[in-house]
């Protein structure tokens, strides 16, 4: 990844650009059209510096080191699943469970099962107090 960070006036450059889904000062996400269009432009023989300039992304803002990272991300996951592998897999995968509100019955089995654990818990500590106390007779 590049060490290149974008300042304020280039980010709002950026931001306007139709094929920018969403930049920040340390990273750029583009469109899935945009990824569409440049594979299909890169298999027609253009350069990736072309393409991306073309879209009016300044390749002088971005780094030749962004540009080429995303030519080998794009390439390879186009090559692996075709156009599906293009789509952006994080939505929805935060890492946090939902937030739904459970039924009663899937309430009463988590708090079972949250019992059951401080009691195998507390028989644990129970048989180390035990231990500890035979040693020190």
């Amino acid at each position: 990844m590049t060490k290149k960070t974008f300042t304020e006036k280039e980010i709002n450059q950026l931001s306007l650009n139709p094929y920018v889904k969403a930049v920040s000062a340390k990273g750029i996400t583009y469109t899935e059209d945009f990824k569409q269009l440049f594979i299909a432009e890169r298999e027609k023989g253009k350069f990736s510096r072309q393409i991306f300039e073309e879209a009016e992304l300044d390749a002088e803002i971005l780094g030749m080191e962004r540009i080429r990272s995303a030519r080998k991300r794009w390439e390879a996951a186009y090559q692996k699943n075709g156009v599906l592998g293009l789509h952006d897999t994080r939505k929805g995968r935060t890492g946090r469970t939902g937030e739904r509100s459970l039924s009663l019955r899937e309430k009463n089995v988590r708090l079972e099962a949250q019992i059951n654990l401080l009691q195998a818990e507390n028989e644990l500590l129970k048989k180390i107090r035990f231990a500890e106390r035979g040693r020190k007779k």
